[in-house]
């Protein structure tokens, strides 16, 4: 499912570089839509979350950690996650699916990363 718009409360999560050059797919959108800032590739911006997928799959975990950790301490968002690191990274959801297998109530995993973490399902 390509997200196209957000209503209040809701984050788009993306794969971004370290550098936050968000130049292609999903962070172009994420800076052209949904407030992302060219430079900055970590965190929440806007109403964006920027997790680094360009630094290799250990950082990527790292990264989604600290996320998971910020979506827990904000009850009152829910996060949309894209297909991190399946794109221009070049990961699989079988890479990075198990990543996300700790999660609170509000984050929304791509059907991928579900079927990835729930197979036979």
């Amino acid at each position: 499912m390509r997200i196209t718009s957000l209503q209040p409360g809701e984050i788009f999560v993306f794969g971004s570089n370290s550098s936050g050059h968000h130049g292609a797919g999903a962070a172009a959108q994420a800076q052209r839509d949904f407030g992302a800032v060219w430079g900055e590739g970590h965190g929440l911006h806007g109403e964006s979350y920027a997790i680094d997928t360009m630094s290799g799959l250990e950082a990527m975990g790292d990264e989604i950690a600290i996320f998971v950790e910020f979506a827990e301490m904000r009850p009152d968002l829910t996060f949309l996650v894209t297909e991190i690191g399946c794109g221009i990274a070049g990961y699989a959801p079988t890479d990075v699916a198990p990543l996300f297998a700790r999660v609170p109530l509000n984050v929304r995993l791509p059907e991928s990363f579900i079927r990835e973490l729930n197979p036979g399902r």
